[in-house]
């Protein structure tokens, strides 16, 4: 199966060419697909020049003024050709090592969506509430969908190409995940939880979801469980 990589983007001058680097240092990845998410940093000339690097090339999507993750990870659904759609943050808190991972349940043909687990292995924490803020969303989670998943948060989402576009993604912000985690579970389709490693940056180095962002993303679990 062809793995599509998107890489959303907001000023990550300081860690973008090291993570398309990784990217494409696995050999798994047919396509990367960088969202320019109206960055105002050095970010867009950066991209530019890695463009035509080494395989697979750059495609490169912008954005005139910043939208947020879930903006544009619906851009970058427009341009997938892969079988399967990974999400990948520019700021190396996830590790493409782990890609190998997180494609392995794919061998069984049932399997439609892999989330990669910061909680199933020990791992830093960026802080004590960051790290619990996650999981009250995963039992909150478990709670509205009656479901079983240990990192309702993570960043790393597999997910069938086809299933993702049907999905019909609404959300801009942060509020992407909880949104997309909501619409699967409310068809019935399984997560499949594989352990990733993470590395969390410190808000000093420019980590960009905030503690109001928890609270949307409760909100979005629970307006697609009881409003929607």
């Amino acid at each position: 199966m062809k793995l599509s990589v998107i890489i959303p983007v907001y000023n990550e001058e300081a860690t973008l060419e090291e993570i398309i680097k990784r990217v494409r240092a696995t050999g798994l990845v047919e396509q990367i697909v960088v969202v320019d998410d109206g960055s105002t940093d050095n970010s867009p000339h950066i991209l530019t020049r890695l463009q035509n690097g080494t395989r697979p090339p750059l495609q490169i999507l912008r954005h005139e003024t910043n939208r947020g993750k879930g903006a544009a990870m619906q851009t970058g659904l427009t341009a997938v050709t892969g079988d399967l759609v990974l999400v990948q943050d520019a700021d190396l808190e996830y590790d493409p090592n782990d890609y190998s991972a997180l494609l392995a349940p794919f061998g069984d043909k049932t399997v439609q969506v892999v989330y990669g687990s910061r909680n199933l292995r020990h791992n830093p924490q960026s802080s004590f509430a960051f790290y619990w803020g996650g999981r009250l969303l995963s039992w909150i989670t478990n709670r509205l969908y009656g479901a079983h998943i240990t990192d309702e948060a993570t960043g790393y989402k597999i997910i069938k190409t086809g299933l993702l576009r049907d999905l019909g993604l609404e959300t801009d912000g942060f509020e992407f995940c909880p949104e997309v985690t909501a619409k699967l579970l409310l068809r019935g389709v399984g997560i499949y939880e594989v352990p990733i490693s993470y590395n969390p940056r410190s808000w000093e180095a420019g980590k960009k979801i905030r503690w109001y962002d928890g609270l949307i993303a409760i909100w979005t679990l629970v307006k697609y469980r009881l409003f929607q």
